[in-house]
């Protein structure tokens, strides 16, 4: 086994893992959304500043625990890095947040 396809399954492991990291923690932040919202109707609840709140907490708290973790050196973790996972955060919540909403779930 070559050395480059050990560090291509290392790649991919590690992408595997932030990416999943990310998703978890928007399902998450759109739980607690809900459940913070839970008193409001759908149409307060969706203009409600709280809820987004949380899903900026969710995405600040993410880059000091992967570099914590060890996943990204401080030179590998860049701009594309931030971006991927706000993204990845941000849409996970949102989607999620979007259904908890529609079937009026209040945690």
């Amino acid at each position: 086994m070559s050395t480059e396809s050990i560090s291509d399954r290392h790649e991919h492991v590690r992408s595997i893992g932030v990416t999943a990291f990310a998703a978890f923690l928007g399902i998450g932040a759109a739980i607690a959304s809900s459940m913070l919202t839970g008193d409001l109707g759908p149409a307060e609840a969706a203009g409600d500043q709280r809820a987004l709140l949380v899903v900026v907490g969710a995405i600040l708290v993410q880059f000091p625990l992967i570099k914590l973790a060890g996943i990204y050196n401080d030179d590998e973790f860049g701009v594309k890095h931030y971006l991927f996972i706000t993204f990845m955060t941000f849409s996970l919540w949102f989607i999620t947040w979007g259904i908890l909403l529609t079937s009026e779930f209040t945690g």
